[in-house]
């Protein structure tokens, strides 16, 4: 037995690289080519552009290893069943149930896997990723001047100048009195006053160029103490090499969606959206109190409310006071609502990642029977089989969750309800797997078109029968 546990092990191996692999790089290239064209556009570093695949690749890997797994163990399956491989174990008194058990045991260690990878991995990954893009995406050019402030400009060709303006207007990028004072070589200063100037970016906002008006440049050198040169002009373009290509990163923890979470991190923020739940069922019982007090005439809560006698009629607070408690209250249940809704939100991520991993050993449960059932299919039905089972199952997995983050049903439900669907026909088909068996001269694939054909000639002909005894038609052809 152990070594058809190896062998229903080993079989799956490279299917499942195969696929993962496969599936992995086509999705994975999809959601880069939406991105791309934007970071390239931002004239950024190749190390940013392999930092953005880099973060990209852990939400792609947690759609696809499942979607593995189930691709795997159909394939094999398929392949078993046709070439009689299982029907000489059956008749070998080898339950096919007994190819289903080391199977399962690789399941619960993907499985584990899984978990660990969509709690560490994975939270941390769309952690850097969040911040990486929104970086990128409020990336503006590092050459930020400030009025009457002598600043520094850098460029990637190293060289030392500053820049001061009298004025600059953010709007049109205008400057008037402009100084610059340029280092870059040892041993000389060169300054270039100008009356008015004038910024312009280069398209991919990598390089600005600076055109000065009615200005003129002093050069000294420290090998000529005593002289300087002067030289006079009415417009002077110069350019700034590369002072926006540098992408300004945040440093620090900052915050996390819901999704860039662990599961220790979730489970703290339900407590304490519980904690804030209780404080509003405090307020509001307290509203409560106050208003009943109020309401049956109690003097003392009256005085203490500020409430005078001239709000009151026969002894009970009139419209005005009970307006402001209603308002009170109305406030406290859109507190109350909001913090429901946020404790969803986190049990949905918290189920999610159980749920995601634990498909796993559904696929498994249902991939096995229904390969043995249908094995003439053959990769046709393999990708057919695959992808209707993961768009039924994401599809559920997607609709629950936006169900629940509004609280119409419980996050557990919600999340979990896709793989109880899903595990209930595979149990019935692992359960009648020892007596419902095809092979490759006959399949259930093959009943199945046998009798749609058998259907749509049995209406074809009675659709031809119909049209033989209507009085009309036979009129007609009489």
């Amino acid at each position: 037995m152990r070594i058809l546990s190896r062998y229903a092990i080993r079989a799956h191996i490279g299917p499942f690289i195969f696929a993962f692999s496969a599936v992995t790089g086509l999705l994975f290239l999809n959601a880069i080519a939406q991105r791309l064209g934007d970071l390239v556009g931002k004239g950024l570093e190749t190390t940013v552009i392999l930092e953005f695949m880099l973060y990209s690749l852990p939400h792609i890997v947690a759609l696809t290893f499942p979607m593995a797994v189930l691709v795997a163990v159909l394939y094999v399956f398929s392949d078993m069943t046709g070439n009689n491989e299982v029907m000489a174990l059956a008749a070998g008194g080898v339950h096919p149930g007994r190819l289903l058990a080391p199977l399962l045991l690789v399941g619960a260690v993907l499985t584990g896997t899984m978990l660990y990878f969509n709690d560490r991995v994975l939270p941390e990954s769309n952690h850097q990723l969040s911040r990486l893009l929104s970086d990128v995406g409020s990336q503006s050019p590092t050459f930020d001047l400030r009025e009457e402030v002598i600043n520094e400009v850098h460029t990637v060709d190293d060289s030392r100048r500053f820049l001061r303006a009298r004025s600059i207007d953010a709007a049109t990028n205008r400057m008037l009195d402009v100084e610059i004072y340029d280092l870059t070589r040892a041993g000389e200063t060169r300054t270039i006053i100008a009356q008015r100037g004038e910024m312009a970016f280069t398209p991919d906002g990598r390089d600005l160029y600076m055109t000065l008006e009615d200005g003129f440049v002093l050069e000294t050198a420290e090998n000529r103490p005593a002289a300087f040169q002067r030289l006079y002009f009415e417009r002077q373009v110069i350019p700034f090499r590369g002072v926006g290509a540098e992408l300004e990163r945040r440093t620090g923890g900052g915050s996390r969606s819901d999704r860039e979470m662990t599961i220790a991190m979730l489970r703290e923020r339900v407590s304490e959206s519980f904690h804030n739940i209780h404080g509003v069922a405090d307020d509001m019982k307290a509203i409560s109190m106050r208003a009943l007090e109020a309401a049956l005439g109690t003097t003392a809560v009256a005085a203490a409310d500020g409430f005078e006698e001239g709000q009151r009629v026969n002894g009970f607070i009139t419209d005005p006071v009970l307006s402001e408690v209603t308002q009170e209250a109305r406030v406290n249940q859109t507190r109350w609502d909001v913090q429901r809704l946020t404790v969803y939100r986190y049990r949905v991520e918290i189920y999610k990642k159980h749920a995601i991993a634990f498909a796993c050993l559904v696929f498994i449960f249902l991939g096995v029977p229904l390969a043995i059932r249908y094995p003439q299919g053959g990769v046709g039905m393999v990708i057919a089989l695959s992808l209707t089972i993961f768009f039924l199952y994401w599809v559920g997995l997607i609709v629950g969750e936006r169900m629940a983050d509004r609280g119409h049903i419980h996050p557990w439900i919600a999340m979990w309800s896709p793989n109880i669907v899903l595990m209930i026909p595979a149990l019935i088909l692992t359960l009648r797997m020892g007596h419902d068996m095809s092979t490759n001269r006959g399949s259930r694939w093959d009943e199945i078109r046998f009798r749609v054909a058998e259907l749509v000639r049995k209406l074809t002909s009675r659709g031809r029968r119909s049209s033989a005894n209507d009085p009309l038609v036979a009129g007609d052809v009489r």
